[in-house]
């Protein structure tokens, strides 16, 4: 038994501080990193985006209601949004390059672009 746990131990650990390392490096399409972002609908509705480095992301409406939430990932040169709430539907964006404030636009697979900042 004890030459399992000197076998297995040091594998589970190895695999641990691997996903740890993945989580921390994770960025959008374009570089961005994890962070909460303002996003600005062609309507002129906001929104607040939060990602995570562990690759979950929540959608919160200007009223603070939840919109969605879910996984993110890039994929494709995109970054795509995988959520788990009722309703909400996958969707795709390639990004524009950050301009040095941070900002960019996201164009999703369907509909307009949208602009988003690092919130404040």
């Amino acid at each position: 038994m004890r030459a399992f746990v000197y076998f297995v131990l040091p594998l589970l650990l190895a695999v641990g501080s691997s996903e740890q390392a993945a989580a921390k490096s994770m960025v959008t399409a374009n570089g961005s990193r994890p962070g909460t972002y303002e996003v600005k609908h062609a309507d002129g509705t906001l929104t607040h985006t939060t990602l995570n480095a562990d690759g979950s992301y929540r959608d919160v409406a200007a009223n603070g209601k939840l919109e969605a939430k879910g996984k993110w990932s890039v994929a494709g040169g995109k970054t795509c949004f995988a959520p788990s709430t009722k309703g909400a539907q996958a969707m795709c964006f390639k990004e524009a390059p950050a301009a040095k404030d941070g900002s960019f636009t996201a164009t999703p697979d369907k509909g307009k672009p949208v602009m988003v900042k690092p919130a404040k």
